[in-house]
């Protein structure tokens, strides 16, 4: 995009200069609409995620012979959601900006299988294209006990299909994992930014690392081109698979069930506000999507982007979605949030979603690290940077008087509110890596 091209982008929308100087942003979506209003833009239905659920439950005698760690919670895999005051009390005195209502954390950064928010949908579509086939072949019916999936029959049989994706890592890890415990022959292609730990277990599990200098971008292009040239190849496509969206909408109902659990009450005077990382979009859009059937217009669904990597904020602000990128503008998606370095949006996600998300904002690498920092003292979790990036936003939201205003949301509101900070991952982060985090994050926090 020439000068000129960027200058009219400019004028029209001024947001777009705050992201090229890379400044900490806020955007409070103006074209936010009621769920029954939206809703026809999506595509999908709660008949949709009802179906993505009931074959999670199927496959759940499966997963729980193939991954004994899914035994406490019978082969369903879901996270924890843990209350986090002490977080609260330390953002409060760090930002000096008090938090009315409560802040949990959505454990997603330790789900089973793979420690990410990808075990959702990406091991999903997995399972989805495992049963496609295995029906079409005559060797399952839904009425069938999957433990029937780990036997050497069907292991034969899929070793004769290959799974191919591209990742910056934790998809990678989902779909490589899940793929080679069925029997398929896998691919994960892997953008430059990617952890070396990610690509070295998934070769411990027989699964094929390619690897690029470039960006993710680049690495799902080129897996797409390779997996083209073979009929037995199924790419997965982060970009635009409403599969995987829909293996991550399951989490509404479930989030309803644990609040339900809790005796967290979920209506007009007590919103629920749900802040989500963002990268292609997948993951975070098919949530939000998910919380949106659950709760209707009381949950209020914030994505959170990388400084250098804002292309979901980006492409709903222009309308433009996947027509353009950050490296368009010259941000050069370089960001120590490897599951967000994403310089190119999902078109299919900001299109379905753009009128159901309530807002975005972006922060600096040095603020996930000192946030990563902040839990680990004050609750002794430990999170990758990239999953920190949803938990500035209770602070934003209450900094901001015009969100209050734009969603006509009263004091006594915010103060029966819950915020839910999504934690994507991080729980399968080797130690010494880790340290290498917190040493940072302390640095910064020291700084401070």
């Amino acid at each position: 995009m020439d000068a000129q091209h960027i200058h009219q982008l400019i004028t029209q929308y001024p947001i777009v200069a705050d992201l090229i100087s890379l400044k900490e942003t806020i955007w409070f979506n103006p074209n936010f609409t009621s769920l029954a209003e939206g809703l026809p833009y999506v595509g999908l239905t709660q008949k949709d995620i009802d179906d993505a659920s009931d074959r999670l439950t199927r496959f759940a005698p499966y997963l729980m012979h193939a991954f004994p760690e899914t035994k406490p919670s019978k082969g369903i895999i879901e996270s924890e959601l843990v209350s986090i005051a002490n977080m609260q009390q330390r953002l409060e005195q760090h930002y000096g900006q008090s938090i009315p209502g409560q802040l949990w954390l959505k454990k997603d950064s330790h789900l089973p299988i793979s420690g990410s928010i990808k075990a959702r949908g990406g091991i999903y579509e997995v399972l989805y294209h495992a049963e496609k086939l295995a029906i079409q072949a005559g060797l399952l019916t839904y009425e069938d006990d999957y433990t029937k999936l780990a036997s050497p029959t069907f292991k034969t049989f899929f070793s004769q299909y290959s799974i191919a994706v591209g990742s910056t890592g934790n998809l990678g890890l989902s779909i490589g994992i899940m793929s080679a415990q069925l029997g398929f022959d896998v691919t994960v292609h892997m953008s430059a930014d990617a952890r070396q730990w990610k690509k070295d277990k998934l070769r411990a599990h027989n699964v094929t690392v390619i690897e690029y200098a470039e960006d993710y971008g680049v690495a799902v292009e080129e897996g797409r081109k390779l997996a083209q040239n073979n009929p037995n190849c199924f790419f997965i496509d982060d970009e635009n698979s409403q599969t995987l969206f829909l293996g991550y909408s399951v989490a509404g109902q479930r989030l309803k069930k644990q609040l339900n659990e809790k005796n967290i009450l979920v209506d007009q005077e007590h919103p629920l506000f749900v802040y989500l990382p963002c990268g292609v979009g997948g993951g975070p859009g098919g949530v939000a999507f998910g919380l949106k059937m659950a709760f209707g217009d009381h949950v209020h669904c914030i994505f959170a982007e990388p400084t250098h990597s804002p292309c979901m904020l980006l492409g709903v602000a222009t309308g433009l979605h996947d027509e353009i990128s950050v490296q368009a503008l010259g941000i050069d998606n370089i960001t120590a949030a490897d599951g967000l370095a994403v310089g190119r949006a999902s078109g299919f996600v900001g299109r379905a979603m753009q009128r159901l998300l309530d807002g975005f904002y972006t922060l600096s690498d040095e603020s996930m690290y000192l946030l990563l920092g902040l839990l680990n003292d004050s609750e002794q979790l430990k999170l990758e940077p990239s999953a920190l990036a949803g938990m500035l936003g209770p602070i934003l939201i209450h900094q901001q008087q015009n969100y209050a205003t734009l969603h006509q949301l009263s004091q006594k509101q915010f103060k029966n509110a819950n915020h839910i900070i999504w934690g994507t991952g991080g729980g399968m982060v080797p130690e010494e890596e880790m340290e290498k985090y917190l040493a940072k994050a302390h640095t910064l926090n020291d700084k401070g």
